[in-house]
């Protein structure tokens, strides 16, 4: 006999998304019941963010020894055990998962879980099926199955891994080939180059991270090829070939179509949504290309139905990702105050060598919205501020974007030692509209990273003549700010 289960909402899928859904439905009352296919945590903690970070670190620490001889440290650079790498990087995965306790937590606020129960489908806009018979009924269901890395569109494309493949590997290959040139493909890229593997990185865009700031793009593929990677811009992938015990990327590159022979191949090329499980044609939902079609306020071309996450193809990071499930489940349940869904500022980056960190509009984004002449921008070298020297980090930038008229502070693009740490202090005042002459006058701790952020806002303050100068001094055009200087007349 078939067990039906009703609820007020239904949540398909157990990572950030379907978790906060879960938990925000409960604290508005609805009896709740989330399912996750797998293990609760979704793909950045079980094969994603989380064990790639481990490498990263592992990464970094090996690069770190570069600098021993330089610090009057005598010792010999280590040696990789790729193997026991990978066993390390399962067992943060397990703490990770241990230290959230989502399974305790969704239940101590009275969420049913259903959890490794297989990949849910609809058998109604109001009916969820089980693989093992169980029927669950909602009045209201929110969509949270996210997504999957897409294999390459190409003739042998199943040939090539995807980073969710990259934890089976026991040894570490000798070369490389990287076909895509954004986020996950670049934090893949440098960890096996630091590791001693020769990489190549095959993008289809005129310039990697195609979407963030241009001067980020330009440093990052110098930096990379400075470390001995080939970086192919403008060059699409045509065919994966066997070849023997190796693999040949068959690819159009300057329009000459190419070959290059790799140990593993590595298809970092999108990621779509999980939508084939789901049968939604059985609730009439409609989707837009490889995601779930929704409108303003992250509802369905169904009306009980939302959908929030990766499935939506919206921006697809761990903290947007919550920001939907809070927007979509407030409109579920509280119709009489819905919001529009909008993209509130989203601070990220890449844990390359070296890191990259970006919040709020690039250049370019922001002299197409509000013209150039009500824009100011200014990039400060980490080499200006004593900590980077101190620390033999002095690779890298910190570039601000201000509105002119208002003097808020509307982006911000860091490559250097913390960037990602970094750009979170600015996101955290760009949420309440920081002016860039208020943080001028913020003196941060000596030394420090942080400082560089401070020595553009008293850059751009200067810029501005929101700091009284007589008027020669601005006739010598660029003038350095010592980090200790204040920016306050």
């Amino acid at each position: 006999m078939t067990d039906y289960r009703a609820y007020d909402v239904i949540v398909i899928g157990g990572g950030p998304a379907g978790v906060t859904a879960a938990l925000r439905a409960r604290e508005l009352g609805a009896r709740t019941a989330i399912i996750e296919r797998g293990l609760l945590g979704g793909t950045c903690t079980n094969d994603g963010c989380v064990p790639t970070r481990v490498l990263a670190k592992a990464a970094r620490l090996y690069r770190d020894t570069e600098l021993f001889e330089l610090y009057g440290l005598e010792a010999e650079r280590p040696q990789v055990n790729f193997a026991r790498l990978m066993e390390r990087a399962q067992q943060v995965v397990y703490q990770v998962q241990e230290k959230k306790q989502l399974i305790d937590h969704l239940q101590l606020v009275g969420a049913e879980v259903f959890e490794n129960v297989g990949s849910a489908s609809f058998g109604s806009a109001h009916q969820i099926d089980l693989p093992d018979g169980r029927t669950l009924v909602g009045k209201n269901i929110l969509i949270c199955a996210g997504g999957h890395a897409r294999k390459l569109p190409v003739p042998g494309g199943e040939l090539a891994l995807t980073n969710s493949d990259i934890w089976r590997l026991n040894t570490l290959p000798r070369t490389i080939a990287i076909v895509g040139g954004s986020a996950t493909g670049l934090q893949l890229a440098t960890i096996f180059q630091t590791f001693g593997a020769q990489v190549t990185i095959f993008e289809m865009a005129e310039r990697l991270l195609p979407k963030d700031d241009d001067l980020i793009s330009r440093e990052i593929e110098r930096a990379f090829r400075g470390q001995g990677m080939q970086v192919l811009t403008s060059a699409a992938a045509q065919a994966v070939e066997a070849a023997g015990d190796e693999y040949a990327l068959v690819y159009m590159h300057q329009g000459v179509e190419q070959r290059g022979q790799f140990e593993i191949i590595v298809s970092a090329v999108g990621w779509p949504g999980n939508l084939e499980p789901l049968n939604l044609a059985a609730a009439g939902i409609e989707t837009h290309g490889a995601y779930i079609a929704v409108n303003d306020y992250l509802q369905t071309s169904v009306e009980n139905i939302y959908a929030a996450g990766d499935i939506t193809g919206k921006m697809m990071l761990v903290q947007t990702a919550s920001q939907q499930a809070r927007c979509a489940i407030d409109n579920m349940l509280m119709t009489s105050a819905r919001r529009e869904y909008e993209e509130l500022l989203v601070p990220y980056g890449g844990f390359t060598d070296p890191d990259y960190a970006s919040v709020g509009l690039t250049e370019a984004d922001a002299y197409a919205r509000l013209g150039k002449e009500n824009v100011v921008v200014v990039t400060v070298p980490f080499s200006e501020i004593d900590r980077a020297v101190i620390d033999g980090r002095a690779e890298g930038f910190c570039k601000m974007v201000v509105n002119r008229e208002t003097r808020e502070i509307i982006g911000a693009h860091m490559i250097g030692e913390q960037a990602i740490e970094l750009v979170n202090v600015v996101a955290a005042g760009m949420v309440d509209g920081l002016k860039v002459d208020s943080l001028a006058g913020l003196d941060f701790a000596y030394p420090s990273f942080s400082s560089v952020i401070a020595l553009a806002a008293r850059q751009i303050s200067r810029e501005l003549r929101l700091v009284p100068v007589i008027s020669r001094w601005h006739e010598l055009g660029h003038m350095r700010l010592a980090e200790w200087e204040s920016g306050t007349p």
